[in-house]
């Protein structure tokens, strides 16, 4: 079992791994060895999710999501393939916790009265400044 949050979890049999070549340098062990993890999480069928829950992860992961509804991760960062078959979960993870979080709502203030009119103040006082500095001043030589 994969613990996303203390009240879901969800079974490894949902997940479905594929290995290939990774990129980048290694030398010979990139050119023989399969040692990026593609790890595939189908949203939409899955047990584990209740509706509410899946149709959060689908709206706020949407570019990660295909039309299928499955969601890809895949991690190549390190050398062995455990690693990052556990990276990979590890990744999945965090993006559902991230996608599951609710957002705090926006409370609507004003700005306290203060505020404004030292705001409004300071205006004035830039235009009188400007405007002096534009006023022709004749000088008596």
């Amino acid at each position: 079992m994969i613990e996303i949050t203390k009240s879901l979890s969800i079974h490894q049999s949902e997940l479905e791994f594929a290995t290939s070549r990774s990129s980048g340098p290694g030398g010979q062990n990139v050119n023989k060895v399969e040692t990026r993890v593609t790890l595939r999480f189908a949203v939409a069928n899955s047990p584990s999710l209740s509706a509410r829950q899946k149709r959060r992860i689908l709206l706020r992961l949407k570019t990660r999501i295909n039309k299928r509804g499955v969601l890809t991760v895949s991690s190549q960062r390190h050398r062995s393939q455990s690693a990052n078959r556990e990276a990979a979960v590890g990744r999945l993870a965090e993006l559902l916790r991230k996608a599951l979080k609710q957002r705090r709502v926006r409370k609507k203030t004003r700005p306290p009265r203060a505020a404004n009119e030292q705001r409004l103040e300071a205006k004035k006082r830039r235009g009188r400044r400007k405007k002096l500095r534009s006023e022709d001043i004749s000088r008596d030589d």
